[in-house]
């Protein structure tokens, strides 16, 4: 079978495409054969069927011949030798962008597969912004691997097709292409609730078969009514997709034997008065049903799709759907997008093309203000699937917007500037609150003014749109660019410290590079704002960092004479397992003779020696780790900081520079401040002669009743 199946896109290639076109095609094919050889699928089948199967996907759709190449290329980079210079020297650097763009991201340590898959497709969102292909090679690969989902365990089946059902039927809806979201949303079905899927399956054919000669009597008497009207066009019935009637089961909560509309008649004629006009004539035969008469053309979906649908019920008591659109309406119904590719003699105008990806860019803008790849997911499945709602501007304009819109949402889609300046709304000629649900119909009219000071963080409690959070947000990003800048370095230099790192180290120019591709940075600025005001959380940024500064190519390890390392200035340390290695303290937490100490074996830098209570051990590799102790005389003078937290008192200065006196111990370094908490805070750098004065010390001064809380410190 998989052998006829590749026989069958090679035949495709053949009969569609000539000269330059096939043979580009047919190069992409025998390399991804030639690179995946070796490779099986989970069905036992060659690997090359999967790019084989998505690459016919695409080409029924009419997909370009780029798009095509990609689709048969499009796993050779993450699973095979083939590298990014082999594609774009054997290809092209068009080819190479698409394959990069539905590649997966390096491996990385993610703390959960969620946190990986949300990671991934939020790059791929990204590559979609640049070129919409890259979307449509995604939902082609999705489709087949959901095609052959029976081959893999049932936890990977589940969560894959809710996966799927989460964000990649959605997706396939706000981009049009209605045959690939049928497919999938029926597939997914079989796989969640598979009873449910059988029953519908074995009963609607059934009941399909009843019906037949009902719709060929239907579709009889419209093309009499076309033919009496003088229009050429064409009517067939169509039965509806198993996921659509399982919808509407479960919503309505009704059985299959009340669900009357298993199929719709469609009327596809060459002009929107032709629409309107056969419409007239359709409820002048039959009684429509009030209301279920959509005007999609008047007032089209959020994926621009046009119809004209109405319900009408027959002389008999009969119900059934009739959508009536032109001939151009009907080709981006079932194509959606991909239509602009497969028409090239009659493709939209690119102004066109640009509203019906405009969305796209939309997420793009408020994509870069959430904090981590999870949140943009979670937001995107909401703006995927809510639902909508049209409302009305004073003018008499149709507003698009997700349900439980508010005003707010309503004047961030009219334009920034309305949304900035909002001081409050009237729906239907009344003054509403700012976070007031919206419904079909309403009027609405934004009340501004230019003394506003601008939008409120209390805003982002209840706006529903990605958008309009985005547009908030970037508000805030413009306005205090300098304290966010100022702001965001603080944060980041801290949480270095926290972790044993200097920013500065962690922070290069090629550790930024490979940052600003992940999460899309113009600048380190930029980076640093985005830190100051929350658009980007301090660790997200930080554990990349790290994690990039880990992976560098290590450098040579120096070994020095064992006989230097008997003494440090800390003291002298054993690693088990370990001679000749450079041994270094961390400046993380600061061990001192007599702690309790183990030895992390760095990349290129020797061993590293902790405390054992130090945080930053539970980012290390556990099989890096190796036990250490302090060896030979342990009495030997060493700095310690201590942390004095204690009630403000005037004499709680002399106190504490007594006690230290008195143990005949030296102050290296002291400061002192008054906290929020009215506090008194003291951090104090102080030589010892000896480990147990450390913790004699600590207890003299906890003594003291004005004393809160004595801790050493990680100075």
């Amino acid at each position: 079978m998989a052998i006829k199946n590749m026989e069958k896109v090679l035949q495709k290639i053949n009969e569609n495409y000539t000269g330059a076109e096939r043979e580009l095609l047919l190069k992409a094919y025998r390399y991804s054969e030639e690179m995946h050889a070796f490779q099986k699928r989970a069905s036992g089948e060659p690997y090359f069927t999967h790019p084989c199967a998505v690459a016919e996907i695409l080409l029924d759709l009419g997909l370009d011949i780029p798009t095509i190449s990609a689709a048969f290329l499009h796993d050779v980079i993450e699973d095979t030798p083939a590298t990014d210079e082999d594609i774009k020297r054997e290809f092209g650097q068009e080819i190479l962008t698409l394959v990069q763009g539905v590649t997966k991201l390096d491996k990385i340590e993610y703390k959960t597969r969620e946190e990986e898959d949300a990671e991934n497709f939020r790059k791929i969102f990204v590559a979609m912004a640049n070129d919409i292909r890259v979307i449509i090679i995604k939902l082609a690969d999705r489709l087949h691997n959901m095609r052959s989902l029976n081959f893999l365990s049932f936890e990977r089946q589940q969560r894959i097709a809710k996966e799927t059902l989460e964000i990649f039927t959605p997706l396939a809806g706000r981009l049009g292409i209605s045959q690939i979201k049928c497919e999938l949303e029926d597939l997914c079905l079989k796989y969640l609730d598979p009873e449910a899927f059988e029953y519908l399956v074995s009963n609607i054919h059934q009941k399909l078969e009843e019906r037949r000669n009902f719709v060929d009597f239907v579709v009889a008497q419209l093309k009499d009514v076309l033919k009496e009207s003088n229009i050429q066009g064409e009517v067939f019935g169509r039965p509806k997709h198993f996921f659509s009637i399982y919808k509407k089961m479960k919503n309505q909560g009704k059985s299959l034997d009340q669900i009357y509309d298993l199929s719709a008649v469609r009327v596809i004629v060459n002009s929107t008065s032709e629409c309107y006009e056969i419409l007239g004539k359709i409820h002048k035969q039959w009684k429509p049903v009030p209301g279920r008469i959509k005007d999609y053309i008047a007032t089209p979906k959020r994926n621009l799709y046009q119809s004209l649908h109405t319900t009408v019920v027959t002389n008999f008591g009969q119900f059934f759907e009739i959508q009536i659109r032109t001939s151009e309406m009907h080709r981006m119904a079932e194509y959606g997008i991909a239509a602009h590719w497969r028409y090239k003699e009659n493709k939209t105008s690119q102004s066109n093309f640009d509203q019906r990806i405009s969305w796209i860019r939309d997420v793009m803008d408020w994509q870069g203000s959430l904090n981590d790849s999870k949140e943009f997911v979670d937001s995107l499945k909401t703006d995927l699937y809510s639902g909508e709602l049209l409302v009305f501007t004073p003018h008499g304009k149709v507003i698009s917007l997700a349900l439980e819109a508010t005003p707010v949402d309503f004047a961030y889609a009219i334009h920034s500037a309305v949304g900035n300046k909002c001081v409050g709304a009237k729906v239907n000629g009344k003054i509403v609150p700012l976070n007031s649900t919206l419904h079909t119909g309403d009027v609405v009219e934004i009340l501004t003014s230019t003394n506003s000071k601008g939008p409120s963080w209390d805003w982002l409690k209840f706006v529903k749109s990605g958008s309009a959070k985005a547009k908030i947000r970037q508000f805030f990003k413009k306005e205090m660019k300098e304290e966010n800048v100022k702001m965001g370095k603080a944060m980041l230099e801290a949480e270095a410290k926290r972790k044993g790192y200097n920013l500065a180290d962690i922070l290069t120019e090629e550790s930024f590079k490979k940052l600003s591709t992940k999460l899309v940075f113009s600048s380190v600025n930029e980076m640093m704002a985005s830190v100051g005001y929350g658009a980007v959380g301090v660790n997200q940024v930080i554990f990349k960092l790290i994690d990039y500064y880990r992976k560098e190519v290590p450098k040579p390890v120096e070994v020095i004479d064992p006989e230097k390392l008997k003494r440090t200035t800390a003291g002298s340390v054993t690693i088990k397992g370990m001679g000749g290695l450079l041994i270094r303290f961390a400046h993380c937490c600061n061990p001192v003779p007599g702690d309790n100490i183990v030895g992390f074996v760095s990349r290129g830098r020797g061993v590293i020696v902790h405390r054992k209570d130090c945080v930053n051990l539970k980012d290390y590799d556990n099989d890096r780790l190796q036990p250490a102790q302090w060896t030979g005389e342990l009495e030997q003078g060493f700095i310690a900081g201590l942390k004095i937290l204690a009630e403000n008192d005037d004499g709680l200065v002399a106190f504490i520079t007594m006690e230290i006196s008195t143990m005949k111990l030296s102050i290296t370094q002291i400061n002192g401040r008054v906290n929020k908490n009215k506090q008194a805070e003291f951090d104090i750098n102080i030589k010892f002669n000896k480990r147990s004065d450390l913790d004699l010390l600590i207890n003299h001064i906890k003594k003291d009743k004005r004393i809160i809380d004595v801790f050493r410190t990680n100075n």
